[in-house]
């Protein structure tokens, strides 16, 4: 069976070097529970071949897992699986 994945909208909490360099440190999930970014992996204009959309993708690690952050206009997605 395919894997469904949806946008889900996050506030995110980011440092920005003297040079406009942006580093995100954390999301806030759906239900309120913060993760920490333990690590930027990488960062590159690309699309979101799962759920759409276009701007800055963020590789980042959260809890020893590799994922995507994306950033578009001004607000922060991921790609979340749907449970169902």
């Amino acid at each position: 069976m395919e894997k469904r994945f949806y946008k889900v909208y996050v506030p995110v909490t980011l440092d920005v070097d003297s040079d406009g360099n942006i580093y995100p440190r954390s999301i806030v999930w759906e239900d309120g529970h913060v993760y920490e970014i333990d690590r930027l992996k990488y960062r590159c204009r690309a699309a979101s071949t799962k759920v759409g959309g276009c701007g800055m993708r963020y590789t980042v690690m959260i809890e020893g897992k590799e994922t995507y952050l994306f950033e578009e206009d001004g607000r922060w997605f991921v790609e979340a699986k749907d449970a169902s």
